[in-house]
């Protein structure tokens, strides 16, 4: 049976109609495929996601709810009322403020009576990189990547790059002004051949990468090449970005949003960004993701086997880019 034949008979509109389009090339006039798009909008987990949207209060989770439903394929009205609220707590130099508690992402609480003092404030980060990676990405995925408001988030998360080209966490008030280095980051989200998280590096290359013009950019590609070094894979890992996409997987964390290694994400990052398929390291990626491949040339997900058809969808897309030499739209 075509590989291609298995994902259309899924029960989800979404992934028969991002088949249809994006690995079929159906015109979008195609019957089925304007069948399969008004079903999007309807279906549970879209209507479910719009709910959610529309209370969101922050703009980091109003950010990931557009990720998750640009990645379902919705593209209603409700996506750019969303970004013109993520964009009202835009801060002037581009980037988004903290929450009130970064630490379990509740408003912080007031003091007890006779409780000592908390830390000023000039005591806590001075930001945090994951505060404007996620609103920004969902900013992009939702269309608006060139919109002047999110350039200037572009340019601020440039700015805080590293001598190397990786993105820190997020330095501390009383550590990383000038002439004071930050301490390193700590060893569990530590790049492998870089200075900076690669948790943030991640996020930060997410945004690029869904950018038209920015994503083929030096930035971008340095990005890649610092999630490129690392040599160890795990396939309990493959697809962790697709089940927070979807909707199994909670998309919890500050610092470490993104600190999950998933080697499939690495792989739509590299197509997006560029990067050439003769590249050993990328190379020897898709060769170890060939060898998981099961019956029918489907790639079986560790911790949802329901979702195996999405992740074989996502990766074939990627593997399409890159072999097709991808480039976005002008």
């Amino acid at each position: 049976m075509n590989l291609t034949t298995l994902l259309l008979g899924d029960q989800s509109p979404s992934l028969r109609w991002r088949t249809a389009v994006e690995l079929e090339g159906a015109a979008n006039d195609d019957d089925d495929v304007k069948a399969w798009q008004s079903e999007i909008g309807a279906s549970p987990a879209v209507q479910s996601l719009l709910a959610r949207l529309a209370a969101a209060e922050r703009p980091q989770a109003a950010g990931y709810l557009l990720c998750q439903l640009a990645y379902l394929g919705y593209r209603g009205p409700e996506l750019a009322t969303a970004v013109d609220a993520i964009f009202a707590h835009q801060q002037p130099d581009g980037s988004w403020p903290l929450p009130l508690d970064v630490d379990n992402d509740q408003p912080a609480r007031k003091p007890r009576r006779g409780a000592p003092p908390g830390p000023a404030r000039s005591d806590g980060p001075r930001f945090i990189t994951m505060q404007t990676v996620v609103p920004l990405r969902g900013i992009a995925a939702a269309g608006f990547a060139t919109d002047p408001r999110a350039e200037r988030a572009y340019e601020w998360l440039l700015r805080e790059r590293l001598h190397d080209g990786s993105w820190p966490a997020g330095p501390k008030a009383d550590l990383g002004g000038p002439g004071q280095p930050s301490l390193p980051e700590k060893a569990y989200r530590r790049l492998t051949r870089g200075d900076g998280c690669r948790s943030a590096t991640t996020g930060a290359v997410a945004c690029l990468a869904l950018h038209p013009h920015r994503n083929r950019s030096d930035a971008a590609r340095i990005g890649v090449d610092h999630l490129l070094a690392r040599e160890t894979r795990e396939e309990s890992t493959l697809g962790w970005e697709l089940s927070r996409l979807v909707g199994l997987e909670r998309a919890m964390g500050q610092i470490t949003f993104y600190v999950s290694f998933d080697p499939a994400f690495l792989l739509d990052l590299a197509s997006r960004c560029g990067v050439s398929p003769e590249d050993g390291r990328l190379r020897d990626l898709v060769t170890w993701l060939e060898t998981l491949r099961g019956p029918y040339g489907l790639w079986e997900h560790h911790a949802h086997p329901q979702l195996s058809r999405w992740l074989t969808f996502d990766l074939e897309c990627s593997l399409r880019r890159l072999a097709d030499g991808w480039s976005a739209p002008s």
